[in-house]
């Protein structure tokens, strides 16, 4: 297994056909990245947010090729992206910069802010902020339309267990549950009975097998 930290960026793009089980080049992005997220829209097009830069790009399946969109307020890495109920995208958190994200200084503090993109006019609003700054986080739409946060890292080596809820009519971030272990860099699932499975972390750099529903 191959980990990368201090890798660069790459502007490259491919696309999986399940049918074939092959991978086909597309045309490159605007902007390399590393650390980005990427959302399915509404409109069937793909947006690609951050990457240690604030650019966002949609891809469009239908011309194969990449328009630059709004700029978010906020340059991010580590960030998540949920695409709500009303087709916006939520994005979350990140690191302030490559040291964030790797840990590489004491210092190195997250974010609590986050934004809204509104596919209709490409635009980026501010909205609530998170209680707790956090990058390497993982997000999950739930089934009465909020957004799940949990886990992340604060700061250098300060893994989180704790978790938030985005609520879209008052766009207000409350605390709810803290989970069983701390967790960065994990996954999160919303299964069929509205449960949200949460799966993995890491620990001293090696990952761990643990997992949790909440």
């Amino acid at each position: 297994m191959n980990r990368f930290f201090f890798s660069v960026q790459l502007n490259s793009a491919e696309l999986y056909d399940p049918s074939t089980k092959s991978w086909t080049p597309i045309a490159n992005m605007k902007y390399a990245r590393k650390w980005h997220q990427a959302s399915v829209l509404d409109n069937g097009k793909v947006l690609v947010t951050g990457g240690l830069t604030n650019s966002a790009e949609l891809y469009d399946p239908s011309t194969k090729s990449w328009t630059a969109t709004g700029t978010m307020h906020y340059p991010r890495a580590g960030h998540t992206a949920s695409v709500l109920a009303n087709g916006k995208v939520l994005v979350a958190g990140a690191s302030l910069g490559d040291t964030c994200m790797t840990g590489a200084s004491p210092g190195d503090t997250c974010m609590t802010s986050a934004e809204l993109y509104d596919s209709e006019t490409g635009n980026w609003t501010i909205t609530g902020s998170l209680n707790n700054g956090r990058t390497g986080h993982a997000a999950s739409v739930l089934i009465n339309g909020s957004v799940l946060v949990c886990g992340g890292r604060a700061y250098m080596f300060y893994y989180m267990s704790s978790s938030e809820v985005y609520d879209p009519l008052t766009k207000i971030w409350y605390m709810t549950g803290d989970m069983n272990y701390k967790r960065y860099q994990h996954q999160s699932s919303v299964l069929p009975n509205g449960t949200v499975l949460v799966t993995g972390t890491e620990e001293q750099g090696l990952p761990t097998s643990s997992a949790e529903l909440y």
